[in-house]
């Protein structure tokens, strides 16, 4: 897809086809500052998205453009393999949360 559209575009294309009011997209950006993650939220915007983004370094950019109905998961640390260790962690825990919220808790 990237070689057809801009690499910027790759994933607020792929929000723009499949994404509707009511979905929440998940942004990772160990900077806050990836441009083809800002265009994917601001196509997530457009179709009445939430966002739940994780970040790092102060959260960037996205951090600044998110609004009062999304959830920002900011690692406050500069060390980019530190971030990424812990939005690992987040990312499992978020995992878990979904599958206790619509399976319902394991024996």
């Amino acid at each position: 897809m990237a070689n057809d559209y801009s690499f910027e575009q790759i994933f607020a294309k792929q929000v723009r086809a499949l994404g509707t009011t009511g979905d929440v997209l998940l942004a990772i950006s160990t900077s806050g500052n990836s441009g083809n993650v800002i265009a994917a939220i601001e196509a997530a915007y457009v179709r009445e998205m939430r966002i739940v983004a994780l970040t790092g370094k102060g959260g960037g950019r996205i951090g600044a453009m998110l609004g009062p109905n999304d959830v920002h998961l900011c690692v406050p640390h500069e060390k980019t393999a530190r971030i990424q260790e812990v939005h690992l962690l987040m990312i499992h825990c978020l995992c878990d949360a979904i599958d206790n919220t619509l399976l319902g808790e394991e024996p």
